[in-house]
């Protein structure tokens, strides 16, 4: 152990422990920008920086361990002149017009600059960078309002293993671009979004489709259908600061209602549909082995498809052929609902408020139009869009009453509500082939091994006398592990699952941004209670998909299920990783 003051305050730490680390200990936080825990501790920002007695030379505090007999000063006035001129600094080259920003509010630089007291009279000159960006791609970055914290490179290396993001240029030109002078569409981005929800400022975000949402529900001809992913409902009323109890997905629905959605779905049918088709090519797969290559791995995730198909193209025959939730849930809309209520498919607007950006990509590819020729769903928010269109529309859901989800379609079994944390999709398809195995259904948490939220897991289970192998990653970085030891044959699997974003759906890029904290154990749980309170926890006994099937579909991986829920990963180009050889491209 280590003894040292703070701010006059005596301390004991372990030894190693940083000085930010100490003074958190005893509830003295030193702001800071760049530092992010175990991926960017690179001391880059300077505004941590503190004054040790004895030091000549302030030091940053995120990678600075404390020795013995230290004393620190975290608020001096030397320290306190130092961080303003730091940040000032930073936002001579940062665009203030947060009035139209879409994180203000929600900005580590503009609290910082508000906590500092800095006015409007920076004494140093402006200097926005500028370059060019295509506004029609999923992911938009900013330079004008990027501070070159690195964050993004990090995360997306270290993480993710894909390396989008570096560094360009030198000295005051320096600037953060998509790496090797590519373009970001020409890039093997997995539109996973993880850049977004660590990124400090409003440098990285989403491209904004509420405009193209308000025009469809302005046209008098078309039938605006929203339907809401199973990560949503446990996020989204963390932006107005409600608990828990308060944000239901009853209220969501409410005030999507109030928004000027003509229905509202809950994409868990989706998934407990995708748990119908999934498990029964799983099935087909294990009871005719010879046939086939295994793993068969999930296809839930569209920035995992985009991974396989950039990094390993030679697998992606391996991949589930069924659609995501919301893709089959767009094109069952567009065809049997459409045909239920007499409505031209051509004129239904298919909306889907999803925790991700990927699915933006997704329902923009040529192989996601079978229902009617137009695409299966039209357009994708995600969840802090949704959100603004609340804003927008002065709505205050804590006091919306609830309203239920639209029905036939409206109903949703525990399992689909899981498909938002890793392991879930998993474990609700493990439900349903369990019992189109043995004719009974298993304990519902049978299969709780696959949970948790490690980066990589493993399982076996036996059913009806054969063992399966499965395994759960999650965050891409994990997911290249887990392929290289396949390909190495140091590890054999049946089936797996993959996510894109650490902790799942539930820690995706489009869910609401709480910079420095994580939100996923908290939300993962919240799903978890969700199934265990649920009547119905296995797929196959969600009335509304029963039903769906002897009116519709006849039953899983019949011709016209393999029509609208099925879909060719060969149908759509992704650009090749550079880690590829010219031999496996």
């Amino acid at each position: 152990m280590v003894n040292l003051t703070i701010d006059n305050i005596p301390v004991s730490c372990k030894e190693g422990t940083t000085i930010m680390d100490a003074a958190a200990s005893i509830g003295i936080p030193i702001p800071h920008l760049c530092y992010l825990k175990g991926v960017n501790e690179i001391a880059a920002c300077r505004v941590c920086v503190v004054e040790v007695r004895g030091t000549e030379r302030l030091v940053p505090a995120c990678d600075n361990a404390v020795a013995e007999g230290m004393t620190i000063f975290t608020n001096s006035p030397r320290v306190r002149e130092t961080r303003r001129v730091n940040v000032e600094l930073l936002m001579s080259q940062h665009s203030g017009e947060c009035m139209s920003c879409v994180r203000s509010g929600n900005c580590s630089l503009q609290t910082l600059a508000n906590d500092l007291n800095i006015l409007d009279d920076n004494p140093f000159q402006k200097d926005l960078p500028r370059f060019f960006w295509n506004m029609e791609a999923p992911l938009i970055k900013d330079a004008a309002k990027c501070i070159k914290c690195m964050r993004c490179v990090n995360v997306c290396d270290k993480i993710q293993s894909l390396d989008i993001w570096d560094v360009e240029g030198t000295g005051g030109h320096t600037n953060v671009n998509v790496s090797m002078n590519r373009e970001i569409m020409d890039a093997d981005c997995a539109f996973c979004g993880q850049c977004i929800i660590n990124c400090p400022t409003a440098a990285l975000r989403e491209r904004d489709d509420t405009q193209k949402v308000y025009a469809a529900m302005a046209d008098p001809k078309k039938v605006v259908i929203a339907q809401v992913a199973p990560a949503v409902r446990t996020a989204w009323g963390e932006a107005f600061g409600m608990s828990a109890g308060q944000a239901t997905e009853g209220r969501m629905a409410a005030a999507l209602k109030r928004l000027g959605f003509d229905y509202v779905f809950d994409t868990n049918f989706g998934a407990d549909m995708t748990i119908m088709e999934e498990a029964s090519e799983f099935l087909e797969q294990i009871t005719h082995p010879d046939e086939h290559t295994f793993p068969m791995f999930t296809s839930c995730c569209p920035g995992w498809v985009r991974f396989m198909k950039s990094q390993f193209p030679d697998m992606v025959g391996q991949l589930s052929t069924t659609k995501s939730p919301h893709q089959m849930f767009g094109a069952t809309i567009k065809s049997y609902f459409a045909q239920l209520k007499g409505i031209d498919p051509h004129d239904i607007c298919v909306v889907s408020i999803m925790p991700c950006l990927a699915k933006k990509a997704e329902c923009a590819e040529p192989n996601q139009n079978d229902a009617c020729g137009d695409p299966d769903v039209d357009i994708v928010l995600t969840t802090r869009e949704m959100n603004r269109m609340f804003r927008a529309d002065h709505i205050i859901p804590q006091i919306l009453k609830e309203t239920p989800f639209d029905e036939p379609l409206g109903i949703a079994s525990g399992a689909g509500q899981i498909f938002g944390i890793t392991g879930g999709v998993m474990e609700a398809a493990l439900r349903t082939a369990y019992f189109k195995l043995t004719g009974t259904n298993p304990d519902p948490d049978a299969f709780k091994n696959v949970r948790g939220l490690d980066g990589w897991k493993e399982a076996e289970f036996e059913i009806n006398g054969k063992t399966l192998h499965v395994a759960v990653a999650s965050g891409l970085g994990n997911t290249r592990k887990l392929i290289t030891a396949l390909r190495k044959g140091r590890v054999q699997y049946d089936f797996v699952e993959i996510m894109a974003c650490p902790g799942g759906c539930s820690n995706g890029g489009g869910l609401p941004i709480h910079d420095g904290f994580n939100m996923t154990p908290e939300r993962g749980a919240a799903l978890y209670g969700l199934d265990s309170h649920n009547k119905i926890r296995f797929s196959h006994e969600n009335p509304g998909v029963q039903k769906l099937y002897k009116d519709y579909f006849g039953e899983p991986l019949s011709e016209k299920a393999e029509k609208l829920l099925h879909t060719d990963h060969f149908g759509w180009d992704m650009p090749l990783s550079p880690r590829l050889h010219e031999s496996a491209r």
